[in-house]
């Protein structure tokens, strides 16, 4: 970076936790604030808060401060590992900066624009694009749409890429060519600012006499930048068959298990479905990813929750999850003609390798207070198909007829 002034110019630094009491880096065991959860969890929208007023009658609650952890896994301190969190905010950052040194934040907004400054240059986001934001480089949010939600995932110690395409080749998925980085833009401002860096989980801040945002001119790969999903181009199976999700995938992030991605980003967005033969829906299926899900707009039916924009799911691994039985009936017996869906909508998911870790505050504390029930036994009506072919195929063993 070519800079105004150097980045050392700034006071002292100093642990400040009252900044946010709700941001977890740690999914140990020995952490008392998070807990294992093998059942299927959901939460309706999480509240955003009012609009402030001169009457000081509404809490002021910017970018960071409205930052809160729903749950991961790994450490921080170890570089390893991941968290998500949801935030939710109704005032702009006024003359401070974010500066995550624990790892890259994925942050996808669902409701209302962020206009984000970073040290080389700004970026707005706005619902249905996606924003990376590297690690150590300071950043600042103001929210030009009023109050705003919406979702961040971030890796310690790692970065999201691109996945890798294989047979599929250059053209599908997410393409290089979409990816939009800032250009720089400077500031002279010699007046007092904030700066609040996150390390190892904890929050510090110090001050300092002029403004972070002095960056005349940079080069490098160690970039924001943000990308339109509008742009991914979805693939499905044309013939027959259902493709594995992962074929949604976004961006990807390299776990130290070959093969095996620590977590991926994944998006539902209009696409024909053209499969003959085939049970459309998502099959009823256990995996060995944990499935946090989320709906930046419009409807999505590919579980058995009920999922609402700024909501999300959670589906622990190697757990059994799936369609509601209605849909299992009705999507058996449906006459199968080429049909797009997800129409208007937009979902996503990120795709845990192994097993997350829940916040208290998610699953206790006010996040609980989103939480809605989902009932264990909706499936035990369920009567097997097999049962109507049971004679038959008993009779074709007995004859011989299922010997290979």
């Amino acid at each position: 970076m070519y800079r105004i002034r150097p980045s050392v110019a700034h006071g002292p630094i100093r642990l400040d936790p009252s900044i946010n009491e709700h941001i977890e880096s740690s999914f140990l065991s020995p952490n008392p604030k998070v807990e294992s959860c093998a059942s299927q969890q959901a939460w309706d929208p999480f509240p955003i808060p009012a609009v402030t007023s001169s009457r000081g009658d509404a809490k002021s609650i910017n970018f960071v401060q409205g930052i809160r952890t729903i749950g991961g896994k790994g450490d921080a301190g170890l570089e390893e590992g991941l968290a998500v969190h949801t935030y939710s905010a109704n005032a702009d950052m006024e003359r401070q900066a974010f500066c995550n040194n624990d790892g890259e934040m994925l942050i996808l907004p669902q409701q209302g624009r962020l206009d984000i400054t970073t040290e080389l240059g700004p970026l707005m986001v706005r619902p249905g694009e996606v924003f990376l934001m590297p690690s150590g480089m300071r950043f600042r949010v103001k929210l030009p749409d009023g109050p705003s939600r919406g979702y961040i995932h971030e890796v310690f110690a790692a970065q999201h890429d691109l996945p890798e395409r294989g047979v599929i080749g250059p053209n599908g998925m997410s393409m290089e060519r979409n990816y939009c980085a800032p250009l720089a833009r400077y500031d002279i401002d010699e007046k007092p600012w904030s700066i609040i860096y996150k390390m190892d989980g904890s929050l510090h801040r110090c001050e300092q006499k002029h403004t972070p945002f002095d960056v005349v001119a940079w080069h490098g790969n160690h970039v924001p930048v943000k990308y339109d999903l509008h742009e991914f181009i979805s693939l499905v199976n044309s013939t027959k068959d259902q493709a594995d999700p992962t074929l949604y995938t976004v961006l990807s992030v390299k776990s130290n298990k070959k093969d095996t991605p620590l977590s991926e980003f994944l998006i539902f967005t209009e696409k024909w479905i053209t499969a003959e033969g085939t049970f459309r829906p998502p099959y009823y299926h256990r995996n060995m990813s944990t499935e946090i899900m989320g709906l930046v707009f419009g409807e999505y039916g590919g579980s058995s929750h009920v999922l609402a924009p700024g909501g999300l799911s959670y589906e622990a691994a190697y757990m059994p999850h799936g369609e509601t039985y209605e849909t299992w009936k009705s999507a058996s017996n449906q006459e199968l003609e080429p049909v797009k869906i997800c129409k208007g909508t937009m979902a996503f998911m990120f795709h845990i390798g192994g097993p997350v870790k829940l916040t208290k505050w998610a699953m206790h504390g006010q996040g609980a207070e989103s939480l809605h029930p989902s009932d264990p036994t909706q499936w035990n009506s369920v009567r097997p198909g097999f049962f109507d072919y049971a004679e038959q195929i008993a009779a074709d063993i007995a004859a011989g007829n299922g010997k290979r």
